[in-house]
């Protein structure tokens, strides 16, 4: 009889010993799923970002950065989703993917530094920088630098270093021309290698281009097949200019000037080339070239950025100021893709619901390639 209870007992305790090990193996085996779950969830999201925002069935979204503000000119805060409106070639599109947040920037800043910029104008350009990066305090903005007199030249490539923007600038003595629309052709393709989604381009510059081999027209075609925003800050050394109002998008757009009306001068382009002095050396002229404007508004206004324009090199500060807390305070629209890919202009249209006398400044439109 004690044998036998002795067996049982015995029995008994390698059932309950398996049944305790079979349970951790299932406790075992479920904590694995779910671990590996979540990293291919993981790696699904950041296979999703890496494509460019794309529904899970594989629609591209079309993105669109919009910035609202009032009669005064004041940015509008506070505004929901259902509070825009979204046109494609004047159709309504449905608006799917929104953010009001401040979100991580990726900011190429291209600086003039021909000879025309030597002295008090590179020095406040170079000061103003370091309070435009300054403004910008999101551990996840990243930058670089590219200089352009008479060919553009990348001082830093993409870092969310502010540290070495600055050292780089301090390497920089301004010389030579104007090559500004070679700077921006090698700078938009820099875009597409970025790790934000939102990008922009700021230009700082106190001339016209004198130097480049990259034309008007392509120029114009690169940016259209960006997404970044396009910023302008034109330092006019005639003095005839001061800060202008951004144009805002209106029903219909402007009608871009295209080829850029040019300054009457020598066939063959504006501004004139520079000068040969008695002592054999050239002089760029400062103050005999204006800024143009047009030009410089076409190449910013589709991308839905804005140019400034100011009259002294001291205005630098509190016009890239301006930008930075633009980029602070914009709002992020995103609609399915119509999967056109026929390489042509798509136009883009935005507005305020009910209006209120609010103004909506966005791209104005993406090549569908």
């Amino acid at each position: 009889m004690r044998y036998a209870l002795a067996t049982m007992a015995c029995a008994l305790a390698i059932a309950v010993a398996l049944g305790s090990e079979g349970s951790a193996g299932s406790q075992s085996s479920q904590g694995s799923t779910g671990s590996q779950s979540s990293s291919g969830s993981q790696g699904a999201q950041g296979s999703q970002e890496a494509q460019g925002f794309k529904f899970k069935s594989g629609v591209e979204l079309i993105n669109v950065t919009a910035t609202v503000s009032d009669s005064s000119g004041r940015f509008v805060s506070g505004l929901r989703q259902e509070d825009f409106q979204l046109w494609e070639d004047d159709a309504p599109q449905q608006v799917t993917h929104f953010s009001a947040e401040r979100v991580p920037v990726s900011l190429g800043l291209l600086l003039d530094t021909s000879q025309s910029m030597a002295g008090e104008k590179f020095e406040s350009a170079r000061a103003a920088l370091d309070r435009f990066l300054a403004a910008l305090a999101s551990p996840d903005d990243e930058f670089f630098l590219m200089r352009f007199s008479s060919a553009p030249s990348l001082l830093q490539d993409w870092t969310p270093d502010r540290d070495r923007i600055d050292r780089a600038l301090a390497r920089v003595a301004p010389n030579g021309g104007t090559a500004m629309y070679d700077a921006i052709a090698q700078s938009v393709p820099l875009t597409r290698s970025a790790r934000n989604r939102k990008k922009a381009l700021v230009i700082i510059s106190d001339g016209n281009d004198m130097t480049s081999d990259t034309k008007p027209n392509d120029v114009h075609r690169i940016i259209r097949q960006s997404e970044a925003l396009m910023y302008a800050v034109g330092i006019d050394c005639s003095g005839a200019s001061s800060y202008r109002r951004p144009h805002y998008q209106q029903r219909g757009g402007y009608p871009t000037p295209f080829p850029f009306p040019m300054p009457p001068g020598r066939r063959g382009g504006w501004p004139p080339p520079p000068q040969p002095q008695p002592n054999g050396q050239y002089r760029i002229a400062r103050c005999s070239d204006p800024v143009d404007v047009i030009a410089l508004r076409d190449l910013t206004d589709d991308s839905g950025g804005r140019t400034e324009i100011v009259k002294d090199s001291q205005d630098l500060n509190p016009a890239t100021a301006s930008i930075a807390d633009e980029l602070s305070k914009q709002y992020y629209l995103g609609y399915p893709s119509l999967g056109k890919k026929d390489g042509r202009w798509h136009s883009i249209r935005v507005e305020v619901r009910n209006n209120k006398g609010y103004r909506v400044r966005a791209r104005r439109g993406y090549v569908a390639s």
